[in-house]
């Protein structure tokens, strides 16, 4: 399957202001399987997970395709960074007890990616695969500007991949030994400029500007001015967090 590169391109942004995962999560994680040897987080972007797995894994495996991202990514002494497909790992048989993967699987070839995370899990390894949709913003007002936005000016911009998250990943192939998951919000206070960051790292804004030569989130910004309340006000910004997990 060919690389989609929606991201490369704004890795610093997305570096910057994507959203970072919340405490409870890896707290569950913890849990999931028994061993806490090594952790394969494929698809890491530039490591907003991988961070987080450090305190619950000895040895975290954090792959991207894309170089850009992982130019981006914070090192840590127990992070190794490669540069390797979903589908072509590069790590030995049975020598990770997860896999994980954040905000990442629908841009994955299914097939590939659960035959490579069979060849590589222990036997009592589990995959774990999250992401998010839209924001939910903090009053009725944002909330609308944000979603004429969203789902006017750059709506078809969307690449289909962008269904299986707004589904929670519902809808995708799950062939393991399914297990419940907790039912989990990310939220973050941010300024306007924080917001109008995280709006730029879309892959639908990245699409507009290519196909029209000018930044969308310039006006969107201009409009939330005034329900925002300064561009230093801090607002409430939540997003549902979609688990799905299981073991071979």
């Amino acid at each position: 399957m060919t690389f989609k590169d929606h991201f490369s391109g704004r890795a610093s942004q997305y570096s910057r202001f994507r959203p970072d995962y919340p405490d409870a999560l890896f707290t569950w994680l913890g849990g999931v399987t028994p061993k806490h040897e090594s952790v394969w987080d494929c698809g890491t972007g530039s490591g907003q997970a991988a961070k987080a797995l450090t305190a619950i894994f000895r040895s975290v495996i954090a792959t991207d395709a894309s170089a850009e991202q992982l130019e981006n990514a914070v090192p840590h002494p127990r992070i190794e960074y490669r540069v390797a497909a979903a589908s072509a790992s590069g790590l030995s048989d049975e020598s990770v007890n997860m896999v994980t993967v954040a905000q990442a699987l629908h841009w994955f070839d299914f097939q590939s990616f659960y035959a490579e995370v069979h060849r590589v899990l222990t036997a009592d390894g589990a995959l774990v695969v999250w992401g998010y949709g839209d924001p939910v913003m903090e009053t009725a007002s944002i909330e609308h500007i944000v979603h004429q936005f969203n789902r006017g000016t750059i709506e078809k911009y969307w690449s289909p991949e962008r269904e299986m998250v707004l589904d929670g990943y519902a809808s995708i192939p799950f062939p393991f030994r399914e297990i419940e998951t907790p039912s989990l919000w990310i939220e973050r206070r941010w300024t306007l400029g924080e917001l109008a960051g995280y709006m730029r790292t879309w892959s639908a804004t990245a699409s507009y500007v290519r196909a029209n030569g000018i930044d969308p989130v310039n006006s969107v910004e201009q409009e939330l001015e005034g329900e925002w309340g300064g561009n230093e006000n801090r607002r409430l910004v939540r997003w549902p967090l979609r688990i799905r997990a299981g073991y071979i």
